[in-house]
C-alpha cells in the first residue's frame, strides 16, 4: 500500500493534502514568499516539493494570510477533472470540424454563393518576429 493512497481513490490518484480529507486533488497551491502571494492553479502533472494538492471544496475556500494575495489560475476548480469520455468527445468534435463539408466539395459554384473572398494582407515591413501588414483592399477610413 502506498503512503498517499486512500480507500475510494483510483490507483495513482493524488488526494487532498488537508488532513482527514478523502477527496481527490484537483488543484495545486504554491506560495511565493518573496511576493507574499499564494498561487492556486490546476493540478500539477506530478507532485512537487513545497506545493500542496487540494480538492475542489478546499481550493474554493482557500484564504491567504493577512497581507497576502491569492492568485487563482484555475478557471473553475468546482468541477472534478475531466473524464476520458469528455476528452474523447472533444477530440471527436475537433475531427468533425476539420472534415471537408459537402458544400466545399461542390466546387466553384458554391464558392460564388458564399460571397467574395478577401485577398490576403500584404507584408509591408518586418521587425524581428513581428510583421506589419497592409490590407490588400487598400486603406479604410
Amino acid at each position: 500500500s502506498s503512503a498517499g493512497a486512500r480507500p475510494g481513490l483510483p490507483p495513482g490518484a493524488r488526494r487532498c493534502c488537508r488532513s482527514a480529507c478523502p477527496r481527490p486533488a484537483v488543484a495545486t497551491l504554491t506560495y511565493v514568499y518573496a511576493d507574499s502571494t499564494a498561487v492556486l492553479g490546476s493540478l500539477s502533472a506530478s507532485p512537487e516539493p513545497h506545493t500542496y494538492d487540494l480538492c475542489a471544496p478546499h481550493a474554493e475556500r482557500l484564504t491567504a494570510p493577512r497581507g497576502w494575495e491569492v492568485v487563482r489560475l484555475a478557471p473553475d476548480v468546482s468541477h472534478e477533472r475531466r473524464s476520458d469520455d469528455d476528452l474523447l468527445a472533444l477530440a471527436d468534435a475537433v475531427r468533425d470540424a476539420a472534415r471537408p463539408r459537402a458544400s466545399d466539395a461542390q466546387g466553384p459554384s458554391s464558392a460564388a454563393q458564399r460571397g467574395p473572398v478577401e485577398p490576403p494582407a500584404q507584408e509591408t515591413a518586418r521587425r524581428g518576429h513581428l510583421r506589419v501588414l497592409r490590407d490588400a483592399g487598400g486603406p479604410r477610413g
